[in-house]
Parts: structure tokens; sequence; C-alpha cells
């Protein structure tokens, strides 16, 4: 639009003799309530045409129509000048641009960007709030490849520390040798199984401590499971042969659980680090720290930083004893993946609960003098809710991931079999188109929310067919196809191109030109739910188009052809759209 934006230049320079820049004007799409497609902000203007807002929309207005060949007319509302083009001037954007390959293709911009996302603990399975990070994280890392990043996908996998531990003690105490094989069940399934075992226990030992006469605190630290626990994990750092045996073991069972939970996410990662690999590498920042006096011992030997004058507070960064807490690994790893891949940017796709963390951590890190740093970004979301209310881990009351799955797809056959959508498909078929369906009822249900959001989940209502959900995306996606079938559409470039369009054919035209910036919007703001929102309001809007205008029996074979090119066009931007959000959109419904 910077042929408005030149034109808009030159009104405040004749009419108003003043000279401005085009970056200091606002342009934005019309409202869908008043007349028009694009809207000047006039507003600002007001200064140097000492007029109101009416008066100074209109003289731009009346000037833009006379000297602008693509401008029709203008209308007024308060300080809002909307401008609506004329047909020829959508025609040609649809054929010239909107209808080539290259459209919505962002080029290399040479830049470098890691995103880590999913960090699961080793301790239990995947559940509902490593789903929405996951597919966060995922579709951030493919809308920003889209925008023209290199993109690296990180999973740093939290396999060390007291949680581990735990299961790995209440497995050698209760387990009897029960491995995946003997049991059945996926291995993290069954680590996570001894994981809520391990706080049965405990809670057991410690309400008999406390009728023996200890405070809870007391018996809390006294119980005999936390203790042996806690031995363990130092016989775990001092490498003691048959804690280390069993760990890795154990560790394999989960790791095989999440690549098939991944598989059926369809998520991917580049790069995996490890704690049991990282947790050591802060020591020498921590040096250097203490050498640029960034960071302080306190009697006791213990390093800390003062961030006091940020408005934060002292900040624990080595224990006494010289051992690592969280800050110290993630000030290492956070190293040790700029110095592997030089990154330009690097987000930690994290739930809201360690907002202050990595506040503090980016903080340090820019006081050591690390440069890179300013890259660094906490991709932040809200938790995910349910009806029957939170969720905990350690009392085994989570939303199991692939249990959640399962459901959506059992959901998805409900309503699919209700509505006859795949009534006369072969039995692989159908299995297939459930599992897409629930899978896309999911993915677009927890994207579609800003990350910031919390939101409350409901299986039952992510599959509908008619409301903003994945499935009647999906569903429209399979319209189009089943419409280019019928019309044995081939593309061809050298089609007889129409004179004129509908105004709701112009309204799909407009929608489609939108896309690369609502792509760009989405990478600037690492937000999916701005794809997701552009994607359902472009299946909307063809759904109109399908309703009010014959596709198959147009009037005339020019506009029948132009009618299922637009469609084509469609059907690709849909399908593009909904794979920057990891779903995927069935050939036919």
């Amino acid at each position: 639009m910077d042929f408005i934006l030149e034109a808009a230049v030159r009104a405040v320079k004749t009419l108003f003799a003043t000279d401005i820049s085009k970056e200091s004007l606002g342009l934005q799409q019309t409202r869908k309530e008043f007349e028009g497609e694009i809207t000047l902000v006039v507003f600002p203007l007001t200064k140097v045409s000492r007029t109101s807002p009416e008066q100074t929309g209109t003289a731009i207005g009346k000037f833009l129509v006379n000297e602008v060949e693509e401008i029709e007319s203008f209308n007024v509302i308060k300080g809002f000048l909307n401008l609506s083009l004329k047909n020829s001037y959508w025609l040609r954007i649809f054929y010239q641009e909107i209808n080539q390959s290259n459209f919505g293709v962002f080029p290399s911009n040479g830049k470098k960007v890691m995103v880590e996302y999913s960090s699961p603990n080793t301790n239990k399975p995947l559940h509902l709030g490593h789903v929405r990070n996951n597919l966060l994280g995922y579709s951030v890392a493919e809308i920003l490849k889209a925008n023209g990043y290199e993109v690296i996908k990180a999973n740093l996998v939290n396999d060390r520390g007291i949680h581990i531990c735990k299961s790995m003690l209440a497995w050698q105490k209760f387990g009897n040798g029960e491995t995946p094989e003997t049991s059945g069940l996926k291995g993290d399934h069954l680590v996570g199984k001894y994981y809520v075992l391990f706080d049965q226990e405990y809670k057991k030992q410690v309400e008999e401590l406390k009728n023996q006469g200890e405070t809870e605190e007391q018996a809390k630290k006294n119980a005999p499971l936390i203790r042996e626990a806690q031995e363990m994990l130092q016989q775990w750092e001092q490498g003691n042969p048959q804690v280390i045996s069993l760990w890795m073991d154990m560790n394999e069972w989960v790791y095989a659980g999440f690549a098939e939970t991944y598989k059926k996410l369809d998520v991917d990662f580049d790069q995996y680090y490890y704690e049991s690999n990282t947790y050591l590498l802060g020591k020498s920042l921590i040096d250097e720290g203490l050498e640029k006096q960034v960071f302080f011992k306190k009697e006791d030997g213990s390093v800390w930083i003062d961030l006091t004058a940020d408005g934060l507070d002292e900040k624990l960064v080595l224990r006494a004893d010289g051992t690592s807490v969280y800050m110290t690994q993630d000030l290492g790893t956070a190293q040790l993946k700029y110095d592997e891949y030089h990154t330009d940017k690097a987000l930690n796709v994290v739930g809201n609960e360690q907002d202050y963390h990595f506040k503090v951590l980016y903080l340090i890190l820019k006081k050591l003098g690390k440069t890179w740093a300013e890259g660094l970004y906490h991709l932040s979301y809200g938790m995910v809710d349910l009806p029957s209310g939170k969720m905990k881990s350690r009392e085994g009351t989570v939303v199991d991931a692939d249990d959640l799955i399962a459901e959506m797809e059992v959901t998805a056959k409900a309503q699919t079999d209700i509505l006859g959508k795949a009534r006369d498909f072969p039995e692989e078929e159908k299995q297939d188109l459930y599992h897409i369906i629930g899978m896309g009822a999911l993915k677009y249900f927890l994207l579609k929310v800003e990350p910031k959001k919390r939101l409350l989940f409901n299986p039952n209502e992510s599959v509908d067919f008619q409301g903003h959900t994945g499935p009647f995306i999906q569903y429209t996606y399979a319209r189009i196809r089943s419409v280019l079938t019928k019309g044995n559409f081939i593309s061809d470039p050298n089609f007889i191109p129409v004179k004129t369009v509908s105004a709701v054919e112009k309204d799909l035209i407009i929608q489609l030109e939108q896309f690369p910036v609502f792509l760009a919007e989405a990478a600037e703001n690492y937000s999916p739910a701005v794809v997701a929102n552009y994607v359902y309001e472009l299946a909307k809007t063809y759904n109109k188009f399908y309703h009010e205008e014959s596709i198959l029996k147009a009037e005339e074979e020019t506009v029948k052809v132009f009618r299922l090119q637009l469609s084509a066009v469609s059907a690709q931007m849909i399908k593009k759209s909904m794979n920057l959000l990891g779903i995927e959109v069935p050939e036919r419904m």
C-alpha cells in the first residue's frame, strides 16, 4: 500500500503546505462495519490542517480520488478516512501477486534463532500442560522459518534431581523388577506410576511421624523415604555405579515413551540437551562473575548476586558446598547453546510460573557482559485448566497427553459419525480421519488463544464443525478440494481474466492478500494465535463466497475458471496456515 501512503504525503504537502514522511502515517484494514478496504488515520494530521478530523479526512479523500487511479471512493468516520479501491485493482492483485507460486514466501533474512520447548522431566509422562508447550514451541518455530529465519528446535530434558530419584527409589522398593515389557505400560507411564507411588507412601510416613509428635515441617524432613531419596541423589552425583545404571535404564524407558507421544503430536527437535550434561556448566560463569564483581560471596561460601537496584532481590547462584542450583545450570546452558550455534535470537518456551526466573537469568547474563543475551526471550504462556480443576503430577491427577490424544480421537469419531462425514470411507481411512480431526481440534483450540492467556480446555467444544475450531477449518479445506475435483480444475497461469468481481469475491481476495501481513505479525509477536485467527477468518470468508456464488454453474466459463482458481488459492492458504500450526488438513471429509 505504499502508493496510498505516497499519495497521502503529496496530499498533505499540496493541501496544507507541510512535508511529512510516509512512516508517520498509519494505514490499517477498514473495520467490517464500514464501507471501504483501507483506512488512513487522520487524527495526527489535524495539527497541520488546523481543521477538524472530518474536514481533514474529507479534503485528503477528495485529493486521493482525483489523483490515484486505483481509488474509487471514500468516506470519513470521525478521524478515519476509509478508502474503497476499484475492482480492477483487486483483480490485478489476485492475478499478479496472490496467484503466483512465491506469494507469501519470505526470503532468508540471514538470521538464526533457537526455539527451546518441551523440556520434560523424566519422572513422569507428558501431560496437558506439556501439550500446550510442545504445540506452541513447534508452531512458533515453523512460523519463524516461514519468515526467513534459520531455526533450531531444541529440547532441554530435565533428567536429574530429587524428583527423578523419587521415581527410582519407589521402583527399587516396590517395583519387583517391573519393566515396560512385563507391565504392558509405556515407559514414561511406568516411571510416572512410581513417582505417584512415592508421594503416596511419603505422605503416609509424614502422617505417622506427626502422630508421634513431630510438627509437619519436621515430619516432611525426617520421613525415611525423602531421606533415602536425598541420599540417592548424592550417590548419583558421586557416580555410584548401581544408581547410575538404574537411572540410565529408567530414563531409556521414559525416552521411548516420549518419542511415541511426540510422534502422535507430530512435533520434532533438531537438538537435545540434558540437564545431567549441563548442570555443572555454569560454574565457570560464576568464577567469571566473581572476578568481575558481579557476584559476591557470603560468609558461608555461598555465591549471590544483588539485584535489588534492579527492583528484584538477592539471588543464590552457587551453594555454600559448591553445588549447582537451577540458575547455575541455566547460565551454563545458555552459554553452551550460544557457543554451539551463535544465534541472533533464542526463545525459552516455558510456563508463566517461571517468569521471575527468566527475568533474573537474562539480567545476570547481561551483567556478565554477554551481548548475545539481548536476543534471549522467554515465551511465557498461561496454564491450561480443565472443567474439573487444576492438575497435580505427584498426586496422579494430571491429564496424560496420550490419554488426551486418545480421547480426542474418540470425540472426533463420535462427531464425524453423527454428521456422516466419513460414511463411505474405508475403515483405515476413517481411522486416519478421526486422528486428523481429533488432533486438529486439540491443536487449534490450544493455539488460537494468545500464549500469555490462561485457558480452559473443553474437548467437546473443540470438536465442533460449525464453531471457531480446527474441524471447521479442516472441513472448509475438504469442501474446496471437493469443488476443485468436481470442476476438473487444472491450474493454468494463462487463463482469460475476468473484468469484475462481486463483493464477496473481493472480500476473499482481500483476505488472501493479508496472509503475509499476518504471518509477519505472528513472527514478530511469537504468537501462533495470529495465524490461527487469520485462517479462521479466511475459512469463514470462503464459506460465504461458496454459498453466495455459483462456482461450477457460473454464468460464463471465464467466471467459472476464475472462481475455481480463487478456490484453489484459498485452499493453498488454508493448508499453509494450518501447517504452520502443526495441523494436517484432510483431502476429503
